[in-house]
């Protein structure tokens, strides 16, 4: 048998630095408030048993996998070997050194084939291996599935004790074709590295064969909430002030451990502190997620807007001036983020349809916090603030008519967003969270308008706290009554999956409880799911005037761009769905279209728009 390292203690009491002996993995002496149960311990494990987990993603001809093992032992050889089953033999095509802080073993292995499953296996000395399947891109398939997940509590009273076999069962007969979690995988402040190997034994064996996408949120680094502000030192672990509180070493670690398996960063210069980024994109079947790091740059509003609540991040006064905190000089995305989603906007050489992940959605989605009477004004650790740079979000996420999926809220919801009009830019999806620690609703006080027929009142079109547009769709609100039982019934627990039909240009959203069978034909998901939209929905922009029908000889489903010739901007990039369409746009003047198909290019150069009455084709051949 093996033991793991000594405890240690975590905090000194007036400094946040860990120990180094904390940042390798062992265990900190904390106190730990009854209804979380007993401290999690790290097994004690033989050394064929000291891999973990492994999970992996391929974009682009590489692969990228992370293997995390327990704590090795002194006399422990600290190379990890990663192989995969050729011709019936294994042979090992890469081996990397173990980071001893958090105990990782990141691979990277170019000129992958990905037209064909591999089975790999991670070898750590002449005994512990781990098996699983590298899967083959499955760009023949028609339509692409994610499951989507988020919110890991591990508070007793939340469900956080309940197994997540029903998820582990669920996701197997789903077959998804990619795994996707949000953030708050782990819910210990202290001791992520503990935590993060519960995740994977509860996680690991639909991990192991599935690309999976995992980004860390504010729990995950050990805080309650985060305003990344570029990196800077936060001076509590609120984070109200903007930065990180916890040790530069302790959110590398955690980032590592949960996003190293990710496609290289976009651009991986590390903000303040040398804190890593990990901002990305990704392209299953056919499908490319843009994944976004929404607080990494988010500025902190204490000192930066006027306090309105108890608290420098909930406005409790009905009557402010929503205009009072949208302040010159609040970040959300940052620029280097916004210049990633608008190159990433107009790429469409290897995918059809497109969507961004992140951690929380562009708007404040719910009015009651905490427990019932708990209602906040506005929400600015919502996505909703700062407003200015929650606009310029979405003005790039719709440009490429791209859906947002994310978690965070404790609260599933499906919203369309609007920047200067009701639903005049992308849809987003906020899935549900496995074990709901701190319940909200979507309460408003006033029926939302328009709402279609035999709709919930709290649908329809709303403005947020911050006084964004969204129009609600669907939010699967918890009941009142306490938890019952084993089920989490009462607390709007589970998962997400959407599904995108790439020949119909559609994108399904299903939202489904924890402790049911999907496969069971009375098993029902959340009121008001599934929702089918369809892919141009997520630019709802209305057209002001219209270009000339575009017909295309030569290609099948070509790439058009339409660029607003007086300023040059790109208006939108698409990959159409057959051989014609017809741009709208939403100025009159004249633009350029252009037309990709391959290596096939082409530009239409000086073309007017005109009214939506009017008839032209414009013939193209590539």
């Amino acid at each position: 048998m093996r033991i793991a390292g000594p405890t240690v203690a975590v905090l000194l009491a007036t400094s946040v630095f860990l120990t180094s002996a904390v940042l390798a993995g062992q265990q900190p002496k904390a106190k730990r408030p009854s209804k979380r149960g007993a401290l999690l311990t790290i097994p004690e494990v033989t050394k064929d048993k000291v891999i973990c987990f492994a999970l992996y993603t391929v974009h682009n001809s590489v692969l990228k996998l992370t293997a995390q093992l327990y704590p090795l032992d002194q006399e422990d050889d600290r190379t990890v070997r990663l192989e995969t089953k050729q011709d019936g033999q294994w042979r090992e095509i890469a081996r990397t050194k173990v980071i001893e802080q958090g105990w990782t073993a990141p691979f990277r292995v170019e000129n992958w084939d990905s037209t064909k499953d591999a089975s790999y296996r991670v070898a750590h000395g002449d005994c512990a291996y781990y098996t699983g399947v590298i899967r083959k891109d499955p760009i023949e398939k028609d339509t692409i599935v994610v499951a989507a997940f988020t919110g890991n509590s591990i508070y007793q009273p939340h469900g956080g004790d309940i197994p997540k076999t029903d998820i582990v069962e669920n996701i197997k007969r789903l077959n998804p074709d990619l795994l996707f979690f949000s953030g708050d995988q782990v819910y210990d402040h202290n001791r992520h590295y503990a935590y993060w190997l519960k995740f994977g034994r509860d996680f690991g064996e639909i991990i192991r064969n599935i690309p999976t996408i995992a980004i860390p949120d504010d729990h995950d680094v050990g805080m309650a909430n985060i305003w990344g502000a570029g990196g800077k030192q936060s001076f509590t672990g609120a984070g109200h002030d903007g930065g990180y509180f916890k040790p530069v070493e302790y959110v590398n670690e955690v980032q590592r451990a949960q996003t190293s398996h990710l496609p290289d960063p976009f651009d991986p210069t590390p903000i303040q502190r040398d804190i890593t980024v990990y901002y990305t994109a990704m392209t299953v079947g056919g499908v490319s997620f843009a994944i976004i790091e929404d607080r990494k740059f988010k500025s902190g509003p204490q000192g930066l807007v006027p306090q309105r609540g108890p608290r420098p991040d909930h406005v409790l006064d009905p009557t402010y001036d929503p205009k009072s905190v949208d302040v010159p000089g609040a970040k959300l995305l940052g620029e280097r983020q916004l210049r990633f989603l608008r190159e990433w906007g107009t790429d469409w050489d290897d995918c059809e349809m497109k969507a961004v992940l992140s951690q929380t959605i562009f708007c404040g989605g719910a009015h009651i916090h905490g427990k019932i009477g708990g209602r906040l004004h506005a929400d600015l650790d919502s996505n909703g603030w700062p407003q200015t740079g929650r606009n310029k979000a979405l003005a790039e996420i719709r440009r490429a008519f791209a859906i947002h999926i994310a978690g965070d809220q404790h609260l599933a919801t499906i919203f369309h967003h609007g920047i200067d009009d009701w639903n005049d830019a992308c849809y987003s999806f906020c899935v549900p969270s496995i074990a709901n620690l701190y319940l909200r609703w979507w309460s408003p006080l006033e029926p939302g308008n328009n709402r279609q027929p035999d709709m919930a009142d709290y649908t329809g079109e709303h403005l947020d706290g911050m006084g964004n547009k969204v129009t609600c769709w669907a939010a699967a609100n918890p009941t009142t009554e306490p938890n019952g039982g084993d089920k989490l019934t009462t607390r709007a627990a589970g998962f997400g999956v959407v599904k995108f039909d790439k020949n119909r240009r559609q994108i399904t959203l299903e939202c489904w409880p924890r402790n049911i069978d999907i496969t069971d034909p009375n098993t029902r998901q959340y009121p008001g799911w599934p929702r089918t939209i369809e892919q141009e929905d997520n630019y709802g922009r209305k057209a002001v005037a219209w270009l000339p029908t575009i017909k295309v000889s030569g290609a099948v489903n070509p790439v058009v761009q339409v660029v607003d010739e007086s300023n040059g901007e790109i208006v939108y990039t698409l990959r159409i769905n057959g051989d014609t369409f017809r741009p709208k746009v939403f100025a009159k003047g004249i633009y350029t279209i252009n037309i990709k198909s391959g290596d096939q290019r082409k530009s239409l150069k000086r073309v007017k728009a005109i009214d939506a009455d009017g008839e032209q084709t414009l013939k193209v051949e590539l």
